[in-house]
């Protein structure tokens, strides 16, 4: 697919390869909010359009050691702040497998580029769903890792407490492979496992969209897993708590730019940062004390399954440009909120097409801290049992 139809990529990179490793003859793409030296990364805002790394984040320094070659910076929502990619300085980015729906965000680039064959793996970075909601959207895999597991040097901020940054491939094996070399670590790959236990929290999945639910449904009878119903006190509220700790966050952050040349940041991207103005300390201390005790009841659940699912999404894909931004934004991240405070991995798999538009449908599954390889197992067992990672934009030809 030419990639001026969705727009994905920002720049265009050509680095020499470095011989053999793990990750050899993998085009790999990376969020602009991810340090590249050599060029500008941008975070598709306009302050950033001439900034120039020094050097590459550790990120992209561990991938391309391993011999991954990097040929593009990848688009996203403005200093990664929302969810629809439609408020970037380069242009909104739309989904390949219909280019009048958005991609997911923030990291929508990054969907958008491995689901159109543009990379084989991207680098997205996840506070509150920006890997799960574009793997989800565009019908590939995404790893929102174990929070601390990989480097955060050289990735742009949005709130250090729940930042993450994690690869999105069209299949778990190569994001398996790409989490080993991001983590450092040496073990072996995980052998795909079907889970015996999965847990169902009710509380998500009162509200979701009929089609979905049809096919998270079928996905689970695949598993063919004892479920579990799983409640989960106050996760309903998690959405506020992040909202809490990011709005906040990004008002300090962006604190001389809204001072200074608030014209500058795209519209959207100018309500969100300033509705952290009016958040005090007292009021981020205390979402901060709501998220450890919400983390303690999640690690409470994971105890008696061996991991537990939910879809990614609630609803069928989104048109691009909608008419309310803030609303859209909040009911595609109702489900996604409640894992960015658990400290632990979750892996956004595709599982099916909606019934209505024939659109990707995903489920997120959420595993004990440290428990990759629990997901992976599970993610890998399940692509070995179906062919929906194997399915193409219809006008990707590769």
């Amino acid at each position: 697919m030419d990639d001026a139809r969705t727009n994905s990529v920002i720049r265009r990179v050509d680095r020499p390869v470095v011989p053999g490793g793990t990750l050899s003859g993998i085009r790999l793409g990376v969020k602009d909010n991810i340090d590249v030296a050599g060029g500008p990364t941008t975070c598709a805002s306009a302050f950033f359009a001439d900034r120039v790394p020094g050097a590459d984040a550790e990120v992209v320094q561990r991938l391309t050691a391993a011999g991954a070659q990097l040929v593009a910076t990848l688009n996203l929502s403005e200093f990664a702040v929302g969810v629809t990619n439609q408020n970037s300085a380069a242009g909104p980015c739309r989904n390949p497998w219909d280019l009048d729906r958005m991609p997911g965000g923030s990291s929508g680039g990054s969907g958008a580029a491995v689901a159109a064959g543009v990379v084989d793996l991207a680098l997205g970075t996840d506070t509150g769903g920006s890997i799960r909601l574009p793997a989800s959207a565009c019908g590939v895999v995404g790893l929102r890792p174990t929070i601390g597991s990989i480097p955060t040097d050289g990735v742009f901020p949005v709130c250090d407490d729940v930042d993450t940054v994690g690869p999105l491939a069209r299949d778990v094996a190569l994001v398996a492979r790409a989490q080993r070399v991001l983590t450092g670590s040496t073990a072996a790959l995980p052998a795909p496992a079907v889970p015996r236990r999965i847990g169902l929290p009710v509380q998500l999945l009162t509200d979701v969209d009929p089609g979905v639910r049809a096919v998270v449904d079928a996905a689970v009878a695949v598993f063919g897993a004892e479920v579990v119903p799983i409640e989960v006190e106050g996760l309903l509220d998690a959405q506020d708590i992040v909202y809490t700790l990011v709005y906040a966050d990004l008002a300090r952050i962006h604190a001389d730019r809204l001072a200074t040349e608030p014209e500058r940041f795209h519209p959207d991207t100018l309500v969100r940062v300033g509705l952290g103005r009016g958040i005090t300390a007292d009021e981020r201390a205390t979402a901060v004390l709501a998220r450890q005790a919400l983390q303690d009841r999640i690690s409470a659940a994971l105890d008696g399954v061996d991991l537990l699912l939910t879809p990614t999404m609630p609803v069928d894909v989104p048109r691009a440009d909608p008419d309310d931004v803030l609303r859209v934004s909040r009911r595609l991240g109702q489900l996604t909120y409640p894992w960015s405070l658990h400290a632990g991995p979750t892996l956004a798999l595709p599982v099916g097409r909606h019934p209505q538009s024939g659109l990707p449908v995903g489920v997120q599954l959420t595993a004990p801290v440290d428990a990759e390889d629990v997901l992976l197992a599970a993610g890998l067992w399940f692509q070995e049992q179906t062919a929906w990672h194997t399915a193409r934009p219809p006008a990707v030809s590769r």
